[in-house]
């Protein structure tokens, strides 16, 4: 039997695509008219993508190697906005340097204090839905309204933890009044709003997706519920915890409302973060161009944070299926 050759077999000529499909990526025109529908269901997205987002991204990177306030048109300088961040700015040190206290002292308390509310709200307590949603209730209090409401309560004359401390023979103590007591103040006010907030459950989310036969083997090994904890419960939750640290590191790196209506920065720049520095410089002193300069390089030093957590994150994350 003589053999077939394949090579002899015809072959189909495939379909030529026109622009307009090749376009929306589609194979065919009755694909595309699928993929147009899909894209006009995006575009608002895409449009405040560009308008609100990408848009004044661009303008402010251009902006940072300009001279530039409103009443004048921008003056190309290149990088002398940025050689004045690092050598000419006083308070560019200063107030980097007061951001990063504030993160060491909030990021640590307000993760530890949201993974173990989780943990007691995740055991079966009678009306548990209630205590999540009360402890849920400050996280959704406006910043502005916080702050105010703090200011009251750590008020050095007038405020009542003063008056518990005067009421037991204790002398006042100046919360937001002392340039070495104010940070430590802001991050217990961030702490009271943080820690039962999207963090929490985010950790509630996370613990409810453990396996609950890895805790019955556990059991039947006779593990304690330190052991549990240690080794099943926060391996299995690494990567929430992970998610919850790059989380947590951006949104206290970014402080401004608290600090903005209770201290304004003080006393004494004792309070003087990154943000405020920013927005002095472009809002207050318009100088647009040098405070798009200190935003883009605030904005490098938080990816420089996150991309050096995502990369020492293989020590200690465990991801299952992984081996």
């Amino acid at each position: 039997m003589a053999e077939i050759s394949l090579n002899r077999l015809p072959q189909t000529a495939p379909a030529k695509r026109s622009f307009f499909t090749w376009l929306v990526g589609a194979e065919s025109k009755f694909h595309a008219k699928d993929a147009v529908q899909g894209y006009l269901f995006a575009l608002p997205w895409i449009l405040g993508l560009i308008i609100f987002i990408a848009g004044p991204m661009l303008a402010s990177l251009y902006f940072s190697f300009t001279e530039y306030s409103v009443l004048d048109s921008p003056t190309w300088v290149g990088l002398d906005n940025y050689h004045k961040a690092f050598m000419g700015d006083d308070l560019f040190y200063t107030s980097l340097g007061r951001t990063f206290y504030y993160a060491i002292l909030v990021v640590p308390l307000t993760l530890a204090g949201s993974l173990l509310l989780a943990l007691l709200l995740n055991q079966r307590l009678f009306g548990r839905n209630i205590y999540r949603t009360l402890f849920f209730i400050p996280h959704l209090t406006l910043e502005v309204a916080m702050a105010v409401i703090w200011l009251w309560l750590l008020d050095p004359h007038l405020g009542p933890f003063n008056y518990v401390l005067k009421s037991i023979g204790l002398p006042e103590f100046p919360f937001l009044t002392d340039r070495d007591t104010v940070i430590p103040s802001l991050a217990l006010i961030a702490f009271w709003a943080g820690v039962g907030g999207n963090r929490m459950l985010i950790f509630l989310a996370g613990l409810q997706g453990v396996p609950n036969d890895l805790y019955e083997a556990a059991d039947i090994d006779g593990a304690s519920v330190w052991s549990k904890f240690r080794h099943v419960t926060l391996p299995m939750i690494s990567p929430t915890m992970l998610f919850n640290l790059i989380l947590g590191i951006i949104g206290a790196m970014k402080v401004f409302n608290i600090a903005f209506v209770a201290t304004r920065g003080g006393p004494a720049y004792g309070s003087w973060f990154f943000a405020l520095h920013i927005y002095q410089q472009a809002f207050e002193f318009y100088r647009l161009g040098y405070g798009s300069a200190l935003a883009w390089i605030f904005a490098v030093v938080l990816i420089v944070f996150t991309l050096v957590n995502l990369r020492i994150s293989n020590r200690w994350v465990f991801y299952q299926g992984e081996s």
